[in-house]
């Protein structure tokens, strides 16, 4: 099979990913994409195939085809850049206002029948009062193990009680 990009690394283009390679905040990534355009590089030999190529730096085939095509089409100042995200794609859940107030329930009264509070319980009166619209166990527990919140009340019951209410 013909491939369509062909990548002829020039040596300042190889110096500039030493350099990418060698630094300390560059990530995993990068560094992969950096050694998908070296072993690409028809200027010195050439080059393996893509399979073997996706093989060798754990990525996909897919990967180093798209790498190819924006070295060829957009440059290696493309292809090195670092690709982030203004704000979260999920924002949080909870919010400083949100953890008090789960804590808050966690310190109140327990409802009638119960002995203890129990993440399952927590959340479904979470969402009961509308505190949040819609909450996960794990998120009620993260939060709760966050503060180093004991429901079981055996460890430091009184102290956990009187620090979620300076909350």
């Amino acid at each position: 099979m013909n491939k369509k990009y062909h990548v002829k690394l020039i040596e300042s283009e190889r110096e500039q990913i030493s350099v990418v390679i060698d630094a300390k905040t560059t990530s995993k990534t990068v560094r992969r994409w950096c050694n998908i355009l070296l072993l690409l590089d028809e200027n010195v030999g050439k080059p393996i195939v893509h399979e073997e190529i996706a093989k060798r730096v754990q990525v996909s085939s897919a990967t180093v085809s798209n790498t190819a095509k924006d070295y060829c089409l957009k440059g290696i100042a493309y292809v090195l850049r670092v690709r982030s995200h203004p704000k979260p794609p999920n924002a949080p859940v909870v919010n400083g206002e949100v953890e008090a107030r789960i804590i808050a329930l966690a310190c109140a009264e327990l409802p009638d029948g119960y002995c203890r509070w129990t993440v399952r319980l927590l959340t479904e009166r979470i969402v009961e009062l509308n505190i949040v619209e819609s909450i996960g166990r794990e998120t009620v527990r993260k939060t709760l193990k966050k503060r180093s919140f004991n429901l079981t009340g055996r460890k430091g019951g009184a102290s956990q009680r009187s620090r979620a209410a300076s909350l």
